[in-house]
């Protein structure tokens, strides 16, 4: 069984809370594959006083009898099925008021809460009455929930406004592997693979420990890739579909919203979106864009602009997975080897270009602590031109409390990155652009980051500071 890399905090934390002389609710909560509940039955395996997982798309006569296997399975008893949710919780209370006395943490485990929570089931308001009025007070119980469906566990749980409102003891976003995380985890499993190759598979899959467990050490990167996404097993291709049926009840309506995001590299803001659309601006619309976010999906930044605008924000697709299976496997290529046969092409090279930008937003804390700047206050954002043509955009600045911007080019390379003479151009463009449109008068520094360095030349000067890509696996 593979152990637990990585999440240093998340398992200090956990341990925390199951070993404070309080009771603790633990909301856990982040995208599908992403490892909630390998890192939950890891850390406590062998310790748990009951636990009981939620049969993903059951009915509400399903779900109860998962909890009499699971009442089975701790207490060795066989128990007639509740008819209720409140039913089900007196039978669990009834069963944990002999291990609360006990010198040993009683640990809690629900897992894939937002499947018990069938239609007109009253599960949540049945949760909220077990919490009150029993395990809240008890000094020696941690209560851990866990889900996929993001949205539903911040709407229902961490921001119910019913009977869990302000119940919640702590809550843990489990966001993907970093980089520096993902290495740790493909060198565990006996990968040799050079950081270029872990990089890529990261622009491709993201660091999602489920995913990177299916590749192959005995295969190159783009080897891995033809077999999981073109070959006739093709496990990946099928799962697009999966994760935002998990994520969401009813997923059209975002992936909708994804794929029209997929198509604008620079990103939309919510009216632009609702164009694309060709529906109404309304406040569904907003809900399902914060679920998106919530869900690690997209990103929302808010634009640099002396005059901003409430609907100003953009909205960048930022999921590697899902921003490889639109470009790529989503036009059903039957080849089965066409990554291979299509390495080096216009539009591999264009996601090269895309992923690694996207990659460095995603590791911003490696970026400013590369720069030296963890310990110094800083916002970062965008900047979009309104008035420039071509359009101008910057995807990340950097804003010092010391009093210097970072202007930053992001730019994949499978050498030195060379700036010619129009790259030069068109980047100290942007610079005098956004210094123009938005009246800032601190010095602005242009730094690269690329994926071996940068390469002597006549314009390397214009950049302050360059970062490779082994900055961005600290």
């Amino acid at each position: 069984m593979d152990k637990l890399i990585g999440r240093e905090q998340e398992i200090k934390l956990l341990k925390d809370y199951t070993s404070s002389e309080r009771p603790e609710f633990v909301a856990v909560y982040g995208r599908r594959r992403v490892g909630k509940t390998f890192l939950v039955n890891q850390l406590f395996a062998g310790k748990m006083a009951f636990s009981m997982t939620g049969v993903l798309d059951g009915s509400k006569d399903e779900q109860m009898e998962a909890f009499i296997d699971a009442m089975h399975e701790y207490s060795g008893e066989l128990i007639d099925k509740p008819k209720t949710w409140m039913e089900a919780f007196r039978v669990l209370k009834a069963f944990l008021k002999k291990k609360v006395t006990l010198k040993q943490r009683c640990i809690v485990f629900l897992d894939e809460l937002p499947s018990m929570d069938t239609q007109r089931s009253g599960f949540v308001r049945a949760l909220g009455y077990f919490w009150n009025s029993w395990a809240s007070l008890q000094d020696n119980l941690t209560l851990i929930v866990c889900g996929s469906a993001t949205s539903w566990m911040i709407r229902h749980i961490v921001d119910d406004k019913g009977g869990l409102h302000d119940r919640i003891t702590h809550e843990m976003h489990l966001r993907p592997f970093t980089l520096r995380e993902t290495e740790q985890y493909l060198k565990s499993r006996g990968f040799k693979w050079e950081r270029l190759s872990v990089m890529q598979a990261y622009m491709a899959l993201g660091g999602i420990p489920y995913y990177l467990g299916l590749l192959n050490k005995q295969e190159s990167f783009a080897m891995n890739i033809d077999r999981l996404f073109f070959s006739e097993d093709e496990e990946l291709r099928r799962e697009y579909k999966r994760l935002y049926s998990t994520l969401f009840k009813s997923p059209d309506s975002y992936t909708a919203i994804v794929s029209a995001l997929s198509k604008i590299r620079s990103g939309l803001t919510r009216n632009e979106l609702r164009k694309a659309l060709g529906k109404d601006s309304s406040g569904s619309l907003s809900k399902k864009l914060e679920d998106l976010v919530n869900c690690d999906i997209i990103r929302k930044y808010v634009v640099r602009d002396k005059n901003v605008k409430k609907n100003s924000a953009i909205y960048q697709l930022m999921d590697f997975y899902s921003i490889f299976y639109l470009t790529f496997v989503s036009r059903a290529e039957t080849e089965s080897y066409y990554w291979c046969n299509h390495i080096g092409t216009s539009e591999v090279n264009a996601w090269l270009g895309l992923s690694f930008e996207r990659l460095c937003m995603a590791h911003v804390t490696q970026i400013k602590q590369a720069l030296r700047l963890d310990r110094i206050a800083t916002k970062v954002y965008s900047w979009r031109s309104k008035s420039a043509k071509p359009k101008a955009q910057i995807d990340m600045i950097l804003e010092r409390a010391d009093g210097i911007i970072n202007i930053f080019e992001m730019k994949y390379s499978d050498t030195d990155y060379s700036l010619d003479k129009d790259e030069n151009g068109k980047m100290l463009d942007r610079v005098a652009k956004f210094r123009e449109e938005t009246e800032v008068k601190e010095p602005l520094w242009p730094t690269l980051v690329t994926t071996y360095g940068l390469k002597k030349g006549i314009h390397s000067a214009t950049f302050v500071a360059t970062l490779t890509m082994d900055d961005l696996f600290m």
